[in-house]
């Protein structure tokens, strides 16, 4: 009984991960990319000033934001296709990964503004691991 438990907990837990992370991705990407908030690397006050920061071709915007939604898809399809899942939270941990080590080498910037990728790299670790 208690294993059962256990393992609809995680269960649960691991949905509520995929969701959360497909949420973030789709508000940034497609409800806030033009907002300034305390995140952007350098003075930047949208999502195309900041991959600029990182020194990336615009077009670099729209391949990471498009592929960004469609691994946000693919994790909330994950919750009915348990079989997508794997490779959602690798490609999504992945693009986590470039994210920090772009927040990274931004100089000057603070460290507080690599959290929110640091964040979602945790989730699609942990549901990786507990999925």
């Amino acid at each position: 009984m208690l294993k059962r438990y256990l393992v609809t907990m995680i269960d649960l837990i691991v949905s509520t991960l995929q969701l959360t992370i497909a949420i973030v991705i789709i508000a940034v990407w497609i409800l806030r990319p033009k907002l300034e908030t305390n995140f952007r690397a350098g003075n930047a006050k949208n999502i195309i000033e900041e991959f600029a920061v990182y020194g990336l071709p615009e077009w670099s915007v729209y391949v990471i934001g498009g592929t960004k939604l469609i691994l946000a898809g693919l994790l909330i399809i994950g919750l009915w296709y348990s079989s997508i899942v794997e490779f959602a939270a690798i490609g999504m941990g992945v693009l986590m990964a470039g994210a920090i080590i772009c927040h990274l080498k931004t100089k000057g910037d603070p460290l507080i503004r690599a959290t929110p990728a640091s964040l979602m790299l945790v989730m699609c670790t942990l549901v990786l691991y507990l999925g």
